[in-house]
Parts: C-alpha cells; structure tokens; sequence
C-alpha cells in the first residue's frame, strides 16, 4: 500500500521525494478533475440540444474594490503566508503528517502580514487598471457549463461537511469520545453524506442560476458514479481500512487467471497504522512486517493478520461498468430525470450488495443493518418511484410522439 504519493514513487522508481500529497486525498482530487470534464460536456450537449439555455447576468464594470473584496483579500493572503511560510520553515513535519499540520495553529505572523499585503496590492493594482470615471452596467452571457467549476468545489466542501456528519451519526461512541478531534480529522468520510449534503448545496446553486434541475442531475449522474469508483481506486491504494471483512477461503478457480489480491488481501504498510496501529496490534488485527522498521515506509509497517475481501477493488470495477451502462444510454433516454433514477438504483444496488462483504458498523435492528443499506434502499426506492412517476407524466408526451412515426 501507499500512503503517500512519495512511496507510491519509491516504489515504482526507487527515489526518496518527500510529498506532502496523500495517495486518497490524490484521488479524490482525480475524481473531482475527471466529474468536472464529463459533466461540463453533457452541459454543453444539453445546452446544444436546447434542453437548458445560457443566462445573462448583470454586473458592474469599472466600479472600486468593495469591503468585502478587500476584506476577503486580506484574509487569504494572510493564510497562505501563515502556512506557507511555516511549511517551507518545516517541510518535514508538514510530509510527516499534513493533516495535523495543517489544522494546527501554528504558523508564520510575518509570512501571513506579507502576503496579506501582497494579495491586497495585486487585488488593488489589477482594480485600478479596470477602473473607471463612471462604472456602467453590463450583461453578460453565461452558459452552464461554464459554472461547473463552481458547483464542483460546492459540492466537494458541502460534500466534505456532509460525508464527516454522517460518519460520526455512524461511529456516535467514537464521536463523544473525541468530538473536536473527530470532526476535524481528515479519515472518516460517509460517501452517502457526501452525496446527500452536496446534491443539495449544488441544486440550491443551479437553480439560484435558473438551470433546469431534471438535466441537471441526469448530467450529473454518469460523472457521480465514475468519481466514486475512482475514489475507490485511493482508499484501496492507501488502505484506509474501507475494506472487506476476513476472507481465508481458497481463490475460486474460476479467478486462477487473475492475482491473489483481487480474491483476498491483507493490506500491507496500509495508512491506519499511522494513528491507530497500536489498538489494531492489541487486539490481534495487525501484525508487523518484519525488516520494515527503520525504511522509508516506516511507521507504515503494520498489514491485517488475516486477509480481507478488497472491497474497493469490487467497487471500482462496478462503477465503471454502471458509468459505461449509463454513458450508452444516455442519449435514448427522452424523459428528463429518468437516467438520475436509474443512477439512483444501480448505486444503491451496488452499495446494497457489498456490504454484505464489507466492515461496517451496524445498527442494532432488523437483524443489525448498516447506515449504507438503508440509504441504499431509499436511494432504490426513489429510483423506481422516480422513474414510473415520470413514465406516466410524459405518457401522452410519448405516445404523441411514437404516433408520428406509425
């Protein structure tokens, strides 16, 4: 496993470079560039096809710096610098753990003032060229896609706040106990709270701009269900414990083509040894890898004592056959809304299904059922109900249609 993407590049090529780059944080990062890219495109083709128009929005050109704008300036130069400064200061500790340093308090004063009045004069002297005598009033066209931008990073911070809230309803014991450190870790994210939290922030966004909600999500749906697979591909690569449970059952001969891991995998230097190494060790789910203390993966030198499904591994590869299904037919579909349906149940399907192989915590009723299954139900419940609701609303619509061709 890799941790960070500086062992991932020992690894392949045998080179030391210290990164303060997390192999998941990396591909969640991937995740949100690649949703970007596809939904931008099905923006346009929409927008082509006539299904959603560009909006003009008025503003105001040549007028001063606000208060606000000025205010806004400070404070983000004054960040940079404050962690800035102190990171090139300290680069190991900041490689060493880029969460804790990041969120700490510590920093530079005098690096946070310079570019506090770095950022404001750039602000200011950009401002002062674009002024004028009388600022005027001006419309521009703006199209869909090119907010996408906009309503990715909306997604990904209200997703964030969202995927923490929900993972601490889940681990609520783990919660009381830290609440201040629980909340401000970067581990311990529901990709459900992700969902639920950013689907409404980005659909509050869309409509504010008058973006037809019924194209908006069926635009949305392909790009979802890829980023989740590709997320998937980080929390396999870094093992962070979003794994499946012990599996010491011989490989089907079915899989002799393929690797042992895929059937079963112990996650060796996997990223929770970091920080909770020591409980897993105590209670018997880790053990060391011998002749790994002292290299450059340490202190990543603990796997599982015994192998475990690779559940995220199973994960991608659904995802990418339900993104190839929803991409094919994503141009047949004339109902607006009907492919988010179908997006709504093939994700919860697949959700459904593997945590019957997958650690989790469960809820003491219904024979024990985790937060996953009972969104995965609604989620296919919604799906099905969408879909016949929007059949039968645009029935005469279809019917009207199919007749002009009999």
């Amino acid at each position: 496993m890799y941790p960070t993407i500086s062992h991932l590049i020992y690894d392949l090529f045998g080179i030391q470079i210290p990164l303060p780059i997390q192999t998941f944080g990396f591909w969640v990062a991937v995740s949100f560039i690649v949703s970007a890219l596809i939904i931008s495109k099905e923006l346009k083709r929409k927008e082509a096809e006539g299904k959603i128009k560009s909006i003009k929005i008025k503003s105001i050109k040549g007028k001063k710096l606000s208060n606000s704008e000025i205010l806004s300036g400070l404070l983000f130069g004054f960040l940079i610098g404050f962690k800035g400064f102190e990171a090139l200061g300290h680069y190991s500790e900041l490689v060493a753990n880029p969460q804790e340093f990041i969120l700490s308090t510590r920093g530079s004063l005098l690096g946070g003032i310079f570019f506090s009045c770095l950022s404001i004069f750039l602000r200011w002297n950009e401002n002062k060229k674009q002024r004028l005598d009388k600022p005027k009033e001006e419309e521009k066209i703006v199209h869909p896609y090119q907010l996408t931008g906009n309503m990715i990073l909306i997604a990904a911070i209200s997703g964030i706040l969202g995927a923490k809230i929900f993972h601490n309803l889940e681990n609520i014991d783990e919660f009381l106990v830290d609440p201040i450190g629980q909340l401000f870790a970067f581990s311990g994210l529901t990709f459900y709270g992700g969902l639920i939290s950013g689907a409404i922030a980005v659909i509050v966004y869309a409509r504010k701009h008058k973006i037809k909600i019924k194209h908006l999500v069926d635009s949305f749906s392909p790009a979802l269900i890829l980023a989740y697979g590709i997320g998937r591909i980080g929390c396999h690569m870094s093992g962070d414990g979003d794994w499946g449970i012990e599996n010491l059952k011989s490989k089907p001969e079915w899989l002799s083509i393929l690797p042992d891991w895929i059937w079963s995998y112990n996650y060796p230097n996997n990223v929770l040894t970091y920080n909770k190494y020591q409980e897993s060790v105590l209670n018997g789910k880790m053990t060391e890898i011998p002749d790994c203390a002292g290299t450059f993966f340490d202190p990543y030198c603990y796997q599982l004592t015994n192998p475990v499904y690779p559940t995220p591994i199973y994960e991608f590869i659904m995802s990418l056959l339900i993104f190839a299904f929803l991409w094919k037919i994503r141009r047949k579909i004339n109902i607006p809304g009907c492919l988010f349906f179908i997006y709504l149940i093939f994700n919860g399907l697949e959700r459904f299904f593997i945590e019957k192989i997958r650690v989790n915590n469960e809820y003491n009723f219904l024979g024990g059922i985790t937060q996953a299954e009972i969104i995965s139900v609604i989620l296919i419940t919604l799906g099905i109900a969408g879909i016949l609701f929007a059949y039968f609303k645009n029935k005469s619509k279809i019917t009207n249609r199919n007749s002009k061709y009999e």
